[in-house]
């Protein structure tokens, strides 16, 4: 029996698709499971990629892009799983991870859904991963300004604890629960979809957890690019959650509406600015133990001093870049570096085992960096 089936949405993000079915493989070593990628309409070299490099994980191809909620519904359809992880193509999951979600996930009664810690490519912990309901209310503080009651800050990054609204980044849950609340709704094209989820299953007797013990990178930026068009799919999705879910009447809608409007003008400007770290020194420090591969992006980065060391040495203030080797490296040990070395600064870039690229992100507002070599 299939004890976990992982479904991955994906549009056009190749290479960190690639890093995230990596980490997942290396995370289900000891777990009966299955990979199902359901991309939809991916113009870059997403499918045959897949095709190459992963011959075991079965790939769906829409003609078209269809939405993350449809996507979803259509990988989740055909998996076999007792569970499902509901997962973001810009992730990184640590090796231990699912052993230890599902662990959790198979003492609880009456279980939802659970997420886990996120970091970003920075990183810095992202709030976002545990959340409160998002009443009018509290929305409506979010959008002058004030996220404390938005996120779920009564509950520490560490802790386990009970949560209400979880990520459709990461949400593991059972494939039977999700089908009896209807999985994801498909009037949500994207975004709101996972607020949507989250809520129906604790309106069905459920509990949601949030899992702070293990941590997964979500890179957050690559998926979708912050723009005036995904401002408005983000804020209509939160109007479609609130007419489904609460009453509201005419007045309030018109007033909800306009407020978003000005939202959407006033965060388009925001995201044009590029609030990535910037490396104010230009030598790269290689963390690995592959001279091969060292030669390799010393000969492709010729006007860039490169130094490779097998660890991290204890002055690390000559870099601007830190480029950490996946074949030496785990990704659980990877993220502890990351954690320990939040600068901005320095910039901190992965490659994933058997790969000749190294890859990050250092914003959730832009595309990351790939660097084939």
């Amino acid at each position: 029996m299939i004890k976990l089936s992982v479904i991955i949405v994906n549009y056009n993000v190749a290479f960190f698709l690639e890093q995230c079915l990596i980490s997942v493989q290396a995370a289900c070593t000891n777990i009966i499971s299955e990979i199902i990628v359901v991309d939809n309409n991916s113009s870059d070299e997403s499918c045959s990629m897949i095709r190459q490099n992963f011959s075991s994980i079965k790939l769906v191809e829409n003609k078209k892009n269809i939405g993350f909620s449809k996507a979803n519904n259509i990988g989740i359809e055909q998996a076999k799983g007792e569970f499902i992880l509901i997962l973001n193509p810009d992730t990184v999951l640590a090796e231990n991870t699912l052993e230890d979600v599902i662990s959790y996930a198979e003492r609880q009664n009456k279980l939802g859904a659970i997420g886990v810690r996120f970091i970003d490519g920075t990183g810095n912990f992202l709030p976002e991963c545990k959340r409160n309901t998002p009443t009018m209310g509290i929305a409506s503080r979010k959008l002058m300004g004030d996220s404390k009651r938005y996120y779920a800050s009564q509950i520490a990054e560490n802790e386990v604890a009970k949560v209400e609204i979880l990520t459709g980044a990461f949400m593991l849950l059972k494939r039977e629960v999700y089908l009896k609340i209807g999985g994801f709704d498909e009037d949500y094209f994207m975004f709101g979809e996972d607020i949507d989820l989250s809520y129906k299953l604790l309106n069905n007797g459920f509990q949601n957890f949030y899992f702070g013990k293990t941590k997964i990178i979500h890179y957050k930026g690559e998926s979708t690019v912050k723009d005036k068009t995904y401002l408005k799919n983000f804020y209509g999705a939160m109007l479609i959650f609130y007419e489904k879910h609460f009453n509201t009447n005419t007045a309030y809608k018109i007033m909800l509406k306009n407020a978003l409007k000005a939202l959407i003008l006033i965060k388009a400007v925001r995201a044009t600015g590029d609030n990535s770290p910037v490396a104010k020194k230009s030598k790269i420090l290689f963390i690995s133990k592959d001279p091969k591969k060292y030669e390799k992006i010393r000969s492709k980065l010729k006007s860039v001093e490169v130094v490779m060391s097998p660890n991290l040495p204890d002055d690390i203030s000559l870099y601007g870049k830190i480029i950490f080797d996946n074949s030496f490296f785990t990704f659980k040990s990877i993220f502890q570096y990351f954690i320990k070395l939040q600068s901005d600064t320095i910039l901190l870039r992965i490659i994933p085992k058997n790969t000749s690229f190294f890859i990050g992100s250092d914003s959730s507002n832009d595309k990351g960096e790939v660097f084939r070599f």
